[in-house]
């Protein structure tokens, strides 16, 4: 890191995404400068278009399967689809961004001794056999079905990440990032929140997979980006993986009432089959993060993030 001044020079892979716009737009307020890395395979340009004139900012398009040489202070590796309809579409690919990615920024950390941060993900724990989930937990994942290409891909990119910090001394940091929520996401992401928020906009029925009894913890985007930059902020040997997420649980079907409520609207709820090795649980342990990150905890109930993204989302539907 420059010594003459306090400006951080920040790299964010997948910065033009849903976490990775919002976390560019902290780390801009924050002071630093912002090379915003994406190839646009999901994410959009209308995320960053308030940010492209800041004079702290920069984008470049490039995909991290591809090496890049640059000279950063800190990067923050959130390249990578994360919802199951964009990582499946194509798996091969999905694989390659997580391992070869991995190897790309940790390789470009390593040469200019940047700190590199790791979103990884509540999917390396798999269809989990203990509840809540902390972070010493191995999982329960299926390595050859159709999630495997994310969840191994995870899980393999996390190895690289200890690797090299035990092998190059690599300064790292490894969050697992839990259901996140909030303006900004995909429409067609597949994800509850949005699916439930915009058939509920559009008067649809609500669709259902299993019989709603699964359940998911939701925490809100500004919630989460403050975690990830207390996680970085912490000392070196501060490595993680670390659980960042909120643990109040609800179920599926209650969000899908809470949704419709909260819209007002019409729509019936419609039940289909599950998809295969959909996890039946997920709430993360927290602890951890709660006695390293200097107080940090989520903040925004539920329902007052649920109206931020709604409102995001009968605009882009009204004006799209």
């Amino acid at each position: 890191m420059r010594h003459y001044d306090s400006i951080k020079r920040v790299m964010v892979t997948g910065g033009a995404g849903f976490l990775g716009s919002h976390l560019c737009e902290r780390l801009i307020n924050d002071g630093h400068d912002v090379l915003c890395v994406d190839n646009f395979y999901t994410g959009r340009r209308a995320n960053i278009a308030h940010l492209i004139d800041h004079a702290n900012f920069e984008v470049m398009r490039h995909d991290v399967t591809f090496p890049l040489y640059v000279e950063v202070d800190e990067i923050y590796n959130m390249a990578c689809p994360a919802a199951p309809i964009h990582y499946q579409f194509d798996p091969v690919a999905t694989t390659k961004v997580s391992v070869h990615g991995a190897i790309n920024m940790l390789g470009l950390a390593k040469r200019t001794k940047a700190k590199i941060f790791q979103a990884s993900t509540s999917e390396v724990y798999g269809d989990p056999t203990v509840h809540p989930q902390k972070e010493d937990y191995w999982g329960n994942v299926n390595p050859i079905g159709l999630r495997s290409c994310y969840d191994e891909g995870k899980r393999c990119a996390e190895t690289l990440f200890f690797d090299y910090r035990r092998q190059h001394n690599v300064v790292i940091k490894v969050a697992r990032i839990f259901n996140t929520y909030g303006p900004r996401m995909h429409m067609n992401d597949g994800r509850v929140v949005s699916n439930f928020i915009v058939q509920a906009l559009k008067g649809q029925d609500i669709t259902i997979y299993g019989d709603g009894s699964q359940t998911r913890s939701f925490c809100y985007c500004d919630d989460l980006i403050e975690g990830f930059v207390h996680l970085m902020d912490t000392p070196d040997e501060v490595t993680g993986p670390m659980n960042l997420g909120n643990p109040d649980e609800f179920t599926i079907k209650q969000l899908a009432e809470i949704v419709v409520e909260m819209v007002g609207s019409g729509s019936k709820l419609i039940y289909k089959p599950l998809p295969s090795d959909d996890p039946k649980q997920r709430q993360p342990d927290i602890s951890f993060a709660q006695t390293t990150l200097d107080g940090w905890s989520p903040e925004i109930q539920l329902k007052d993030g649920l109206q931020k993204t709604i409102e995001y989302f009968d605009d882009y539907l009204t004006n799209r």
